[in-house]
């Protein structure tokens, strides 16, 4: 059976096949062997990795260093407040203060005024110790006392590092270049001192309030700050 021409291609031609002889289009190349690659770099041995001795943040932001409180720049993060301090000294006052004061009040002389003579004609008051010791010697005990007292302190903040109302409220006494402890004629020096602070009308006890490093006069000139305790 016949079929009558395709109008379109009246002689029977077979359209080109892709094939021998015709040109290919060859897929476009897919990225591999021979062609480069783009990878991020990873790190390996020999990139700088931070480890032992990279500095770490401490308290605050600030590098850790070796000792309690480090070196003076170190301390300034640690000053402790007026009122801590106030509390530690009252503590230390009843503790250490307790059997001097007793003493004290027994041998306090107790004197009696007459001024009866006044009303006659060249009169006086008369003064008359009726108990205790004679003045003179209260004074001798009462500056012993004292002492007794500042050798006290020293010695806990020398061997402690605090006293027991410092250890109470969690605050010390350090050396501000170095953060250390004082030794007991430094840290005698500096109770002794605290006249300078009572004899300024306790303007050198009130001076923390607003000093930078928190610092009483003897505290000045010892070179010394009271610092948290860690």
């Amino acid at each position: 059976m016949s079929y009558p021409p395709d109008p379109n291609n009246p002689y029977g031609q077979q359209p080109p096949q892709p094939g021998y002889g015709y040109p290919q289009q060859s897929p476009p190349p897919a990225p591999g062997y021979g062609y480069p690659q783009q990878q991020a770099p990873a790190p390996g041995y020999g990139a700088p990795q931070p480890g032992y001795g990279a500095p770490q943040p401490g308290y605050g932001g600030i590098p850790q260093q070796p000792g309690p409180y480090g070196n003076a720049g170190m301390v300034q993060n640690f000053y402790a407040g007026w009122g801590s301090r106030v509390v530690a000294r009252i503590i230390d006052s009843i503790v250490i203060g307790i059997i001097p004061g007793i003493i004290l009040f027994v041998l306090k002389p107790k004197t009696k005024v007459d001024c009866s003579a006044l009303m006659s004609p060249g009169g006086h008051c008369v003064t008359t110790t009726t108990g205790g010791v004679n003045p003179a010697v209260y004074n001798v005990v009462q500056g012993a006392m004292m002492i007794l007292i500042w050798a006290i302190l020293a010695l806990m903040k020398s061997q402690m590092g605090q006293s027991l109302g410092q250890k109470a409220v969690n605050i010390r006494m350090v050396r501000e270049d170095s953060g250390q402890p004082l030794g007991f004629g430094a840290a005698f020096a500096r109770e002794a001192l605290h006249l300078l602070d009572e004899l300024s009308c306790c303007v050198g006890f009130l001076w923390p309030l607003w000093d930078a490093k928190k610092q009483t006069f003897s505290d000045k000139i010892m070179g010394t700050v009271v610092v948290k305790s860690q």
